[in-house]
């Protein structure tokens, strides 16, 4: 970008829990003016005490047309209303970030299947893992931003499949806090069966094991489980690696991938998931066995679910799309 103007943008879903976080990110980037900051619907909520003095602006009701006045449009919305809503922004030429889940699959029968409403669209969206897209990120249209879980996944994955040092089976044991599962309120997230609990769910049957699978080229088993904080995903992958990888190839391609990743901290300690909370860090680390014929491998991926894993990573994606300095907005 040749100025560091201010840009325009719009966001649609403030009123749930990852749009309020990008309301209060955007509040405070130095190159954001946040000129629509609207609800989901035509109803609801329309009070944010907790931004007080960070954002004194009003939300509004969802309008499609002021959105498409905006410089670029961030949408926190259910899947079904961000598949009718891309289209339309689209065509009118506004770059969008979409936080749902409705374009982050390409094969037109698996988005069939777990998003049915999703249409396809004229452009390619762009697959916002930002430190692995960060060349696509400048002229993309569209950057459908990942899903939490998968983010800490492939941050950790990532950078071994695609040195070819993964070989057999991969397990991903993930537990989320409870506002990973969205602001509306369900017998599952009651207070009274979360607290003092932990639960698995959606085994053979959730919609991130895809998105993963997709960007690893791989097979995983995918078990996620809900436990009772607030924020947070907290990720130990199980893996075999190929005959004969040594802790300096591992060691290698993860420094590699990340030299120049402000925000993924690779650690020689296993990470702690209160080192991540309210950042956008993911914090990656692991053990190699190589007393076993075929190496074993168990790393550790944490990240904040409202920040790197939905709203910081979409600012970041945002930062890069207008050539702005990707930590802006992201660091004090």
């Amino acid at each position: 970008m040749a100025s560091l103007a201010k840009m325009t943008v719009g966001i649609a879903g403030v009123t749930g829990y990852a749009g309020r976080e990008l309301l209060r990110l955007l509040a405070g980037h130095p190159h954001v003016e946040i000129a629509s900051a609207m609800a989901s619907s035509q109803s609801g909520e329309r009070s944010l005490p907790g931004l007080r003095r960070l954002w004194d602006g009003e939300v509004t009701p969802f309008d499609l047309d002021e959105l498409a006045s905006r410089d670029a449009v961030f949408l926190a919305l259910p899947e079904e209303a961000a598949a009718k809503a891309v289209p339309c922004l689209v065509s009118r030429r506004v770059r969008v970030l979409d936080l749902s889940g409705a374009f982050r699959l390409k094969d037109h029968a698996l988005r069939t299947k777990w998003y049915p409403h999703t249409p396809d669209l004229p452009v390619d969206p762009v697959y916002g893992l930002t430190e692995l897209q960060r060349a696509s990120l400048p002229s993309a249209a569209v950057v459908a931003c990942p899903g939490c879980y998968p983010t800490a996944a492939l941050l950790a994955l990532a950078p071994l499949a695609r040195a070819g040092l993964l070989d057999g089976d991969i397990v991903i044991d993930a537990k989320s806090g409870i506002s990973g599962a969205g602001k509306s309120p369900s017998e599952r997230t009651h207070f009274s069966e979360c607290h003092d609990s932990i639960s698995a769910y959606g085994i053979f049957g959730h919609r991130h094991a895809p998105e993963i699978e997709q960007s690893l080229g791989a097979a995983v088993t995918f078990v996620p489980h809900l436990v009772p904080l607030n924020r947070g995903i907290f990720e130990t992958i199980y893996a075999r690696l190929t005959r004969g990888t040594s802790a300096e190839q591992i060691a290698e391609a993860m420094a590699g991938a990340y030299r120049d990743a402000p925000f993924v901290r690779l650690l020689d300690a296993l990470p702690e998931l209160k080192y991540v909370v309210n950042t956008n860090f993911c914090d990656i680390g692991w053990r190699l066995d190589q007393a076993q014929a075929s190496s074993r491998i168990v790393m550790v991926s944490c990240l904040d679910n409202l920040v790197k894993g939905a709203a910081g990573q979409a600012v970041q994606n945002f930062n890069l799309m207008f050539g702005i300095d990707e930590r802006a907005g992201l660091l004090p």
